[in-house]
């Protein structure tokens, strides 16, 4: 079997507000290791006396950058990891990390397309790593985003994404807010559900390969409706995580 990944001690060098509950975390490795889109870190934290407390992170940033990552964290109220990030660290601190960790819920661009990428809530944060890693390649496959927030205000890389998808013909982003909607809302104002699913694979064009993370009720209603509408079990990836919707 493979060595474990070794522990090692990061930099904060970048700390950037998503929402109010969700911040971007930018870390600089001394060891830096190539990464893929989907995969994540471990992060550890170690008490004065001796406990620790370990969380996995998605990795936010694209593998196309090299020397740091951007971890995307929402605050968990009663959280013991991710209330430290968002309330005590603070630019210039250090904290333990080790990664990049997992192989199943990837995508690299010699995996083509085209993509349909399902989220919810901070479900969002492995597949902005594939859309992030996507524009940097050359064609770009073509994409479908199909996220669900719960309000306007509660939508990660809010901006980034309108700016990506104007900017790019070939990535339709379909968005849902469960819970309100600002005036003059165009998008969905429910629950991912058939029809939703049916409309962005139908954007698709083509059987895509899928990628679905977030709560586990909306993963698991996600990854059924799509295979019910057609897509081929085989091309269904998931990941159930986060708390939001």
């Amino acid at each position: 079997m493979p060595e474990p990944l070794a522990w090692q001690i990061c930099t904060v060098t970048a700390i950037r507000v998503e929402t109010r509950e969700v911040s971007s975390f930018t870390l600089e490795l001394p060891t830096w290791r190539p990464h893929r889109a989907g995969q994540h870190y471990d992060v550890r934290l170690t008490a004065p006396d001796g406990y620790q407390a370990q969380r996995s992170y998605s990795i936010a940033s694209p593998p196309s950058r090299v020397g740091a990552v951007d971890l995307t964290i929402e605050k968990i109220a009663d959280g013991e990891v991710s209330p430290y990030f968002h309330d005590v660290l603070e630019v210039g601190d250090r904290v333990e990390v080790r990664g990049p960790i997992g192989g199943y819920f990837v995508w690299e661009p010699a995996l083509g397309g085209p993509l349909l990428l399902v989220a919810g809530g901070s479900g969002m944060v492995p597949l902005m790593a594939i859309l992030r890693e996507r524009a940097s390649v050359d064609p770009m496959p073509p994409a479908v985003l199909l996220y669900s927030s719960r309000t306007f205000d509660d939508v990660i890389y809010r901006d980034e994404l309108t700016a990506l998808a104007d900017g790019d013909a070939g990535l339709r982003v379909i968005q849902t807010l469960t819970r309100s909607q600002p005036p003059g809302w165009t998008g969905h104002d429910r629950r991912i559900d058939r029809a939703m699913l049916a409309e962005a694979l139908a954007a698709a064009e083509a059987p895509p390969l899928v990628y679905i993370c977030g709560p586990t009720l909306l993963v698991e209603a996600a990854a059924n409706g799509l295979v019910e509408l057609g897509v081929p079990p085989a091309q269904v990836r998931t990941e159930r995580f986060g708390p939001t919707s």
